[in-house]
């Protein structure tokens, strides 16, 4: 996955969680000042608005996800993954085809039944999404803490061991082990 497609992805994801949460606590969590007011909120249609118009972007930037990450991964043959990735595809499937019907169902029972499917879903594909990135952002971190940056405030890092165990990149402050022709492998500031 290329820096594009993340990018792409993330704020996609960004825009149309933000938009639907807050659009969310405006038609649930708010009462109207005015008895005789339409919406709980003079903003409230214009954030509808925002995240219906922005839902196709996160639709296209998965879709870009799965031909560029996901189907390339299957084709290798790669079991190793994060476990959260077919989650990601559980909840996204019903939280798109609900969010696409209540836009054009007219009975009142069925709308609502899709609205509470689109509710419970798009909680599972933030939560889950956000577990999903849990693994690159510690791995962000300790490639950070490698070339000697502070990662959140945390003191600086004076030694590292490169090579820990073989084919990890685990990083020990104060480790040094022999490379691959003897020599010590550890960066120190």
């Amino acid at each position: 996955m290329n820096r594009v497609d993340r990018l792409t992805l993330h704020l996609s994801n960004l825009l149309v969680a933000g938009t639907g949460l807050v659009y969310a606590v405006m038609r649930y969590g708010m009462k109207p000042v005015d008895e005789w007011a339409v919406v709980n909120h003079p903003w409230q249609p214009h954030l509808l608005h925002l995240h219906v118009l922005s839902a196709p972007l996160l639709v296209f930037a998965c879709g870009l996800i799965w031909h560029r990450h996901v189907l390339n991964k299957l084709r290798r043959g790669e079991q190793v993954g994060r476990r959260s990735g077919p989650g990601l595809l559980v909840a996204l499937v019903p939280m798109v085809v609900a969010g696409y019907l209540i836009q054009i169902t007219v009975d009142t029972g069925w709308r609502q039944a899709w609205v509470v499917l689109h509710l419970v879903a798009s909680t599972a594909w933030i939560v889950v999404f956000a577990a999903h990135l849990v693994r690159p952002f510690r791995s962000w971190r300790q490639r950070r803490a490698v070339r000697g940056g502070t990662v959140l405030g945390s003191p600086p890092v004076d030694h590292v061991d490169l090579d820990s165990a073989p084919g990890t990149r685990e990083c020990r402050p104060g480790g040094v082990s022999g490379g691959p022709l003897g020599q010590a492998n550890s960066v120190s500031r």
